[in-house]
């Protein structure tokens, strides 16, 4: 386990010859070349994970080898555009996460049949195609496939209660309020931009009856994961009322926006992912920075019916969780990447690092909109402690 260091340099081939090896982890470090070959000599291995661990893919096909394998993670690794890995024989696969791994083409369909997995993640990466109208969801609880470009419509079969299903960010059918996953209000299932941008305004509103603006605004104020808050002459409209959920979409009845969060808090037990505001209480803070809301993985807010031109976007941020005191609290990093209208403005941005804890600090930034929408984004690459 060599998660969370500043570890930089290859893997020393040495580590290959480790062949009753059951555990490798090497996420968050800063290492260099690619995922090497020898890991086919690791028969033994159960759990693989290198989440942002700074090597390059693509994954090595040997890796079909690793019969024993139950827990796969592999994220955010640059390279050449790679297939879908041969996982076939690891039928005791439980988690497969291989997030922003630059896989393209279909999904196997083996892997809607694999009967122990629990969790599957391939969000943001370059797959394509349908999803099969079948689908044994049985014991699954996680489907994260944001960011792709999936196509078709959404099988009936994938919208099963207990288990979240994320699908935003693809090319799929637009689904209206009459079909099957707009029916039913209890499910996990985020459909937020499922559809191709191309249609406007409606990949923002799925499962809605007809809409336009009648009138159009020209700034918004948001107190994230907190209540409605007045400062000075402004009020900052709250979504604290918004629970949490591994494939959460939020559209506010009032003020013409709303908010996108996926991912899961792995390892923690929780299935729920009920941990999704964060608090403090201190007389050093206002009350605009004491509540923050959580996402494991990827956060949006959007407004649309905005009058088009350009805009500045300002981003308050605080550390409320982690301490500058001598103790375990004052190791964790937060550490992301902002998009605002889809154009990177912030890579692995750290609030700590740059300006301490308790601090609140705002950035600025100019947008453009053009479409009468404005969209921020927050998304975590794998770095900072877990």
């Amino acid at each position: 386990m060599l998660s969370s260091n500043n570890l930089s340099g290859n893997l020393p081939k040495e580590l290959g010859g480790l062949k009753n090896l059951t555990d490798f982890r090497v996420n968050d470090n800063n290492l260099n070349g690619r995922i090497p070959d020898f890991i086919q000599n690791w028969k033994n291995l159960t759990r693989l994970e290198m989440v942002a661990s700074g090597l390059e893919g693509p994954i090595p096909s040997t890796i079909s080898v690793l019969e024993k394998l139950k827990n796969l993670r592999t994220t955010d690794i640059s390279g050449t555009i790679q297939a879908f890995p041969n996982l076939t024989k690891m039928t005791g696969l439980t988690r497969i996460v291989m997030r922003n791994c630059n896989i393209s083409g279909e999904i196997p369909g083996y892997i809607w049949r694999m009967n122990s997995l629990r969790i599957l993640d391939l969000s943001f990466n370059k797959l394509s195609g349908e999803l099969p109208s079948v689908i044994s969801t049985e014991s699954w609880k996680f489907i994260f496939l944001s960011g792709n470009s999936l196509s078709g419509d959404v099988p009936e079969s994938i919208l099963r209660k207990g288990t979240n299903v994320d699908l935003s960010y693809n090319n799929f059918t637009w689904q209206s309020e009459e079909q099957p996953a707009c029916q039913t209000k209890d499910l996990n299932l985020n459909l937020f931009q499922s559809s191709p941008k191309e249609i406007g305004l409606w990949a923002f509103r799925p499962c809605m009856k007809d809409f336009k603006c009648s009138q159009y605004s020209h700034s918004l104020y948001i107190n994230c994961g907190g209540d409605d808050v007045q400062e000075g002459d402004i009020v900052y409209q709250g979504d604290a009322n918004v629970d949490g959920g591994a494939a959460r979409f939020f559209p506010s009845e009032n003020g013409h926006w709303g908010l996108s969060s996926t991912g899961d808090f792995m390892d923690d037990n929780d299935f729920q992912n009920t941990r999704y505001v964060a608090t403090l209480t201190s007389p050093n803070i206002s009350a605009l920075y004491s509540e923050a809301r959580l996402s494991p993985l990827s956060l949006t807010y959007y407004q649309y019916c905005l009058q088009n031109g350009s805009y500045t976007v300002s981003l308050h941020f605080a550390e409320i969780q982690f301490t500058n005191e001598k103790t375990y609290n004052s190791l964790g990093r937060r550490i992301f990447d902002i998009y605002i209208q889809d154009k990177l403005v912030e890579d692995d941005f750290n609030i700590t690092a740059a300006y301490g804890v308790l601090t609140p600090v705002t950035k600025k930034y100019n947008a453009s909109v053009e479409q009468e929408i404005l969209e921020i984004r927050f998304y975590w690459a794998g770095k900072g402690t877990t």
